[in-house]
């Protein structure tokens, strides 16, 4: 006789009921609003559940408490839970984490096993035939399942491929401050827990002043880079398996869904590293052969530079100061994404921040801490979009307001708005120079006497690196770099250029550290009459007469006459033909 696969001993009298219906049920949302939540699912392919406790809608601890008990489950809280070891193990770690569950308990061979999801009703067949024996189900609050997963299952197995153990040891050479040697951590020891792993990976990119750890699946390993000024750089390759586990690792610790592998995720944790609190924001996107996933490192006591400090020439500090001073229209910071917009609108506001004006800003994401300014964060999972905020922003009463990006018509119109009604709005565009912004604003549909009505000024910028100063020595440029330089010399101007040759310090780049280009567009009577003809051509003769001269390209070589940069930097930053006029 055939012996039955062991079942599930649990009947869920809602098996073939919405989760959203129980909870209307249960008179903890309104029928309103579970139309409204499944709306949003469609749009987003989100959870239901997930997108009810992101609009705080309910938590998920009621969530939890509330289906055990129509269910008829039991309801653990996992706090500080005595897990054994042997039961633990009896589900595979894989498992367990994709499924959400943990075996708890064994009494009259049957095991207690507690799930996130009791309707989940394939889960429940699945660890029947996992665990080979009846079990009964219990409900638990998901992040108290997550954080019980994280510490019942101890990673240990998890070995760094071949290829690592072959890099040699990073080198960081920060000063006399602190020795190389104090700082370096040996990520290939043979057998190194993921989560020792992944707090290596922190210490190395911050020890190197890296701005984004990249973690890359490739068929056969997980390739893990980091970004230091501007540029990637290869860290290490991980082997397939423990790529897996520390990519799951860093979505834990952001709140992911980490059985979630088919739609991109964005979710945010802190890590102390050197005694410095850092904040990670993580990217996921799915590709085929696994999620990449980005870390941004934020630090919190990240300094906030002043209008004096970031390099701009003085002629454009100047003007730009006295256009924050009329408190009134419009100024855009331009450029790609890290070029520096952020730092300098941060410098900017710092310039306004006084007791007699109220500054609000909205950002994605916050990077600077500002002391005395309300600073709104963008969450598009909930819809709080930049123009749905700014809709409210405006009965704040507000003297002046950052808006992170200009990302659509309605967020254009909206600062367009404020700015002609008294406030200063300052805001980012992604447009590779000044003399282009306005047209890209009229290319979003925005009215053109609504553009210069408001539009005060635009400032273009870019970050160059800049040589190493252990390692910098002149050369000769080759015939690209001369050739660019030619078209920007006046004629019978020579530039001698210098260039680092790569060392320990700069971990053999030849770069240490990064500064702004800047170029300055103000509007006037000629400039707005051509904006409003919606005439382009008109337009860019005009803007360049005005810059000529003082070219974001003008300002790198007068960086690379200072020995600052090198010639291969300044064209590296891709400076089209109608800046170099």
């Amino acid at each position: 006789m055939e012996t039955a696969t062991p079942r599930a001993q649990i009947q869920p009298q809602v098996n073939d009921r919405l989760l959203g219906d129980v909870l209307v049920q249960q008179n903890c949302i309104s029928q309103e609003q579970l139309q409204q939540t499944l709306k949003r699912q469609k749009q987003t392919g989100q959870k239901l559940e997930k997108l009810l406790v992101e609009a705080d809608l309910i938590t998920d601890d009621v969530l939890a408490s509330i289906m055990a008990r129509k269910l008829h489950v039991p309801f653990i809280n996992l706090t500080d839970f005595p897990f054994r070891d042997d039961l633990v193990q009896l589900l595979p770690e894989t498992a367990a984490q994709n499924l959400l569950a943990l075996v708890l308990d064994d009494k009259d061979n049957t095991l207690l096993v507690v799930m996130h999801n009791p309707l989940d009703l394939l889960a429940i067949n699945e660890l029947s035939r996992l665990l080979g024996r009846p079990i009964t189900i219990a409900e638990a609050p998901k992040d108290q399942l997550r954080l019980a997963l994280e510490q019942a299952y101890e990673i240990t197995e998890y070995v760094i491929s071949d290829h690592m153990e072959q890099t040699r040891a990073l080198e960081i050479d920060l000063g006399s401050e602190v020795a190389a040697s104090d700082i370096r951590v040996d990520t290939h020891l043979a057998g190194a827990p993921v989560a020792r792993l992944l707090l290596s990976l922190f210490e190395q990119a911050i020890g190197i002043g890296a701005s984004d750890i990249h973690l890359e699946p490739q068929k056969n390993n997980l390739q893990v880079r980091v970004r230091v000024d501007g540029m990637l750089q290869a860290q290490l390759v991980v082997n397939v398996s423990s790529g897996a586990a520390l990519g799951r690792r860093v979505k834990l610790l952001a709140g992911l869904d980490i059985t979630e592998t088919r739609i991109p995720q964005d979710g945010s944790f802190s890590v102390e590293v050197f005694g410095k609190v850092i904040d990670v924001r993580v990217s996921t996107l799915p590709s085929i052969f696994g999620e990449s996933v980005v870390m941004r490192l934020l630090s919190q006591d990240m300094s906030i530079r002043r209008l004096d400090d970031l390099g701009m020439p003085d002629l454009i500090v100047k003007r730009f100061r006295e256009v924050l001073q009329s408190r009134s229209g419009l100024v855009l910071v331009t450029g790609p994404t890290g070029s520096g917009k952020t730092t300098t609108l941060s410098a900017a506001l710092l310039e306004l921040n006084t007791e007699v004006l109220k500054v609000i800003s909205v950002e994605d994401p916050v990077e600077y801490r500002l002391p005395g300014i309300t600073q709104i964060q963008v969450n598009e999972e909930i819809d709080l979009s930049f123009s749905k905020i700014l809709r409210s922003i405006v009965r704040q009463d507000p003297d002046v307001l950052l808006v992170g990006e200009i990302r659509d018509i309605d967020t254009a119109e909206i600062c367009l708005r404020s700015a002609m009604t008294g406030h200063m709005v300052l805001s980012t565009l992604h447009t590779s120079n000044a003399m282009t912004a306005p047209f890209r604003l009229i290319d979003m549909k925005v009215q053109p006497f609504m553009l210069t009505s408001a539009l005060q000024a635009i400032i273009a910028q870019r970050l160059v690196r800049l040589n190493c100063v252990k390692c910098s020595k002149p050369y000769t440029p080759s015939a690209l770099e001369q050739s660019w330089l030619d078209n920007i010399l006046e004629l019978g101007e020579s530039v001698s250029s210098m260039r680092g040759l790569g060392c320990s310090a700069c971990n053999g780049t030849g770069y240490a550290g990064r500064r702004g280009v800047y170029e300055w567009l103000e509007m006037d009577p000629d400039l707005i009459n051509a904006t409003l003809r919606s005439d382009p051509i008109t337009f860019m003769q005009l803007a360049r007469e005005r810059i000529s001269g003082q070219s974001m390209a003008h300002h790198a070589l007068e960086l690379v006459r200072q020995g600052l940069t090198s010639l291969a930097e300044a064209q590296r930053i891709n400076f089209s033909s109608d800046d170099e006029s």
